[in-house]
């Protein structure tokens, strides 16, 4: 017998809610907040994919004081150029640019909590590349 990863969980301290950093991570991967979770509550999912884990946002007491030791990487359905764009007017804050002169590499955003993740180059860089 094997485990299997049932939720990636992100904390979620004050002043920031675990719904409305939920709600920002369904407009970034396009899923719904679970209709089940409501604002106020201490955990907050997106709706479950078809396969593999969901996000499940949780409210912890104390604020996140280094950097994530686990991290999501994205890959956008868009040239990531555009994404960056995109997830910048949502909310998201650019930490670290790690792209290449050769169109490889990735750019470290932080979400509204600080929780940090990175947009990789897309099935549409590739093809432009």
């Amino acid at each position: 017998m094997a485990s299997t990863v049932r939720h990636i969980t992100i904390d979620c301290a004050p002043p920031y809610e675990p719904y409305e950093l939920a709600r920002f991570w369904s407009g970034v991967l396009g899923r719904p907040v679970d209709p089940a979770d409501a604002p106020g509550d201490d955990e907050v999912a997106l709706a479950p994919p078809p396969a593999g884990p969901t996000l499940l946002f949780v409210r912890v007491p104390e604020a996140k004081s280094v950097k994530n030791r686990v991290h999501l990487d994205l890959e956008p359905d868009r040239r990531r150029d555009a994404e960056v764009a995109r997830l910048a007017a949502m909310g998201a804050v650019v930490v670290d640019d790690r792209r290449t002169p050769t169109g490889r590499g990735w750019v470290v955003l932080a979400d509204p909590a600080g929780n940090e993740f990175c947009v990789e180059s897309g099935p549409a860089d590739r093809a432009a590349g």
